[in-house]
């Protein structure tokens, strides 16, 4: 179930939790992805708080928000890049991004599987994803406070296993949001100290949600062709190895 974009953005632009928690996951991310210089990056579902560090350096980004979801301009006094989509059809070419960040996109969706298989279609060559979705063990999952806790979340090994299965390759993964999803002054003003503290912690557990980075896996060509050409060697030094005398003619 998508929530509408309204909701969306009230709390990611509108509340202290909010800008806390994109702040907790901005920063998760950065540390795996620095920059995106000369790079197209594109973002599905509600991914435009993590978009924002590449707008100036990125070849191109869009972000991709699903109908059932809706969407908004952004950003806010620049040129907009969002762009309402068909969930499992989007307005990209084949091949053409290098990197992608998903965002209340797969927990959201009721068709996993085509969402997976159009993820693996617009990622280019040796592109790379993040699926940032909550964890089931976390608390984020179980408040209906934040967008986190609506659809699905998941376990490490459970989303490993899905995205294995659409020929996708973990990579790394990381943790946010350790804090709660509170409103109270007392656990807003020491968040940045649990963030601080739960980057430390040797288990992803306690975090709220998990990023997990992926590559595009592509299979190799199947057949045997190298074995067939061992079999039938190339005849072109035949002649200087067997030559060939002329017959003698009778007179």
């Amino acid at each position: 179930m998508h929530l509408d974009v309204q909701d969306l953005r009230n709390f990611y632009y509108r509340s202290t939790l909010g800008r806390a928690a994109q702040a907790s996951v901005r920063t998760a991310m950065l540390e795996l992805w620095p920059e995106a210089k000369g790079q197209t990056v594109a973002g599905f579902g509600f991914a435009v708080p993590l978009l924002r560090p590449y707008l100036d350096d990125a070849r191109r980004v869009v972000a991709l928000m699903p109908g059932p979801q809706g969407v908004m301009p952004w950003p806010a006094g620049l040129p907009n890049v969002s762009v309402l989509c068909e969930e499992v059809l989007w307005p990209l070419e084949t091949g053409h991004v290098d990197k992608l960040i998903v965002m209340h996109g797969l927990e959201a969706t009721d068709q996993p599987t085509l969402l997976l298989e159009e993820c693996f279609r617009v990622l280019g060559p040796g592109g790379k994803a993040l699926f940032v979705v909550p964890n089931r063990a976390g608390l984020w999952s179980r408040s209906d406070r934040t967008p986190f806790g609506y659809g699905r979340p998941y376990t490490v090994g459970q989303l490993e296993a899905q995205l294995r299965q659409h020929l996708f390759l973990p990579e790394r993964v990381r943790a946010a949001l350790y804090q709660p999803p509170s409103s109270k002054r007392f656990w807003l003003r020491a968040g940045p100290l649990i963030e601080t503290v739960g980057t430390r912690l040797p288990t992803v557990l306690a975090g709220g949600v998990f990023i997990i980075e992926v590559s595009k896996r592509v299979q190799p060509p199947r057949g045997s062709s190298v074995k067939d050409l061992a079999r039938r060697p190339i005849g072109a030094l035949d002649g200087l190895t067997k030559p060939v005398f002329p017959v003698s003619g009778r007179n």
